[in-house]
């Protein structure tokens, strides 16, 4: 039972995409609790299959009986279960947020949106667990059609938004695809294990190096590395408030997780200098986006848009761990994405809420509002705590360690980006705290009428988890590192 954790994590949430515009047709209203459910079974499936790997180490799953390379293999490892979690809790989170927020697009359409929320945890699940690059190009397929559809579902500016995302999108998984091609062609293999033990020998032959260069062309669009960052900002600007939340916390991260696959578990990055100049590339793209992406944020005027902007920062500052080659680096660019996920998903909650209840949507409307709900000015604090990197937030701890990593390689620049990046960020958070403070002293109507317990929860929830990462950071880079001590670097 235990090596089919996964492959039921993936199947709940498909199998109910399936089956909801059946369910839909008979009645439209069964269509969020039923969405509510599958995403619910999915979130305990997942810390099931999550507890599986603690207590019993890595869980293989061939589908079919058929055993790799002919078969298609998943890979249940304490990277992929905790973001698998990850994926299934916030999933549920956002569904709780957005039945209760104000944005009424999902009962407008709600056999299309809620198709697609189901299909967008499924290729994510799928893609996070999946063990060899081509079934990966697929998730990556059923996750980015499902995020266009999403965007789009919005109407009016949303569409030109989508139709933008939609076009960066194609043309990533394009050269993903192509990447994968020169693998299979130097190699004759697509799973991850068996290219692990052919790719480090070949790190010579462009066919490889080819491969690895349009693989990351393709996820640095999907992960909005800058400077292919352009579709982010709108598609999440003009999206609907109930699905960004989602799309921030989850999609990109998992592009860049995999890419964080490819580099360290395919290319056993440090058995051989062959990978050198990768690195430097990344560490390079990462100083640009962390710091260019705070500078733009600190800029903006829209909310929405500062925090995109923020997030693509962040992006960034995963880049840079990674691109130290060592252990540090990586656990710590690691523990960095899980803490951006919860801290992106819970800032376009907050700025959804901020729109559809104060009305409030740029740095101004938010020095007039009247903003008073200890849960909001709560979660916003936590939140803000964890983006500038500030005990005892989780993104102090990560910050930290991707600094150290940076000493640890001697690389100053990339010490100096991760600094200069946290300070543009306080300025930022610091400037929007200040509207909020000195905003108008008289309680406004939104404020006196009772907030939606699923409100609440959604937010109590994420700013837990937030101060969760950071408490316990100890044991949870401990497991990082007991997991990544095999690789070579």
């Amino acid at each position: 039972m235990i090596e089919q954790l996964p492959a039921l994590v993936f199947a709940v949430p498909l199998t109910t995409a399936i089956c909801m515009p059946v369910a839909g047709h008979v009645r439209k209203s069964v269509c969020r609790p039923l969405a509510l459910a599958s995403a619910s079974a999915m979130a305990v499936l997942s810390v099931a299959s999550l507890w599986a790997v603690v207590s019993h180490g890595s869980v293989r799953y061939s589908f079919s009986g058929w055993a790799p390379p002919i078969g298609i293999e998943w890979l249940a490892d304490p990277v992929a279960a905790v973001m698998a979690a990850g994926v299934s809790v916030l999933g549920v989170l956002c569904l709780l947020y957005g039945g209760a927020v104000g944005d009424r697009t999902h009962d407008r359409h709600p056999v299309p949106y809620y198709t697609m929320v189901l299909l967008l945890l499924a290729g994510l699940s799928g893609a996070v667990y999946a063990g060899d690059l081509f079934n990966i190009f697929v998730f990556l397929e059923v996750v980015s059609l499902s995020a266009y559809a999403l965007v789009a579902v919005q109407g009016g500016r949303a569409l030109v938004s989508a139709f933008r995302y939609l076009l960066m999108g194609t043309l990533g998984t394009a050269f993903y695809l192509l990447g994968v091609g020169y693998f299979y062609a130097a190699t004759g293999a697509l799973n991850i294990a068996d290219l692990a033990q052919q790719v480090p020998g070949l790190l010579g032959s462009k066919a490889v190096m080819a491969g690895l260069i349009f693989m990351l062309v393709g996820l640095a669009i999907k992960m909005a590395l800058m400077p292919l960052h352009g579709w982010l900002p709108d598609a999440y600007g003009d999206g609907p408030t109930a699905a960004v939340p989602l799309l921030a916390g989850l999609v990109t991260k998992v592009a860049l997780l995999i890419w964080v696959r490819i580099l360290f578990w395919v290319m056993a990055a440090g058995e051989s200098q062959g990978t050198a100049g990768i690195f430097m590339l990344v560490s390079s793209l990462g100083m640009l986006a962390s710091v260019a992406g705070a500078c733009i944020a600190l800029r903006q005027r829209n909310l929405k848009r500062m925090f995109a902007y923020g997030g693509i920062s962040h992006i960034g500052l995963v880049m840079i761990g990674i691109g130290q080659a060592n252990q540090t680096g990586l656990t710590g660019a690691v523990y960095y994405l899980l803490n951006d996920a919860v801290m992106q998903c819970a800032l376009f909650v907050l700025a959804g809420l901020a729109v559809h209840r104060y009305g409030v949507r740029t740095l101004d409307d938010a020095g007039r509002a009247a903003i008073r709900s200890p849960w909001v000015m709560g979660t916003f604090v936590v939140a803000a705590l964890g983006m500038v990197g500030l005990p005892p937030t989780g993104g102090f701890f990560g910050k930290l360690r991707i600094l150290l990593a940076a000493l640890e390689a001697g690389n100053p620049l990339a010490a100096g980006a991760v600094i200069v990046t946290t300070l543009v960020t306080l300025g930022y958070f610091a400037r929007l705290l200040e509207r909020l403070v000195r905003g108008g002293s008289a309680e406004s109507e939104p404020e006196r009428a009772k907030m939606p317990w699923t409100l609440r929860a959604a937010m109590a929830a994420l700013a837990a988890a937030m101060l969760a990462l950071g408490i316990w950071n100890d044991p949870i880079l401990e497991a990082l590192t007991t997991a990544t001590g095999g690789l070579a670097i």
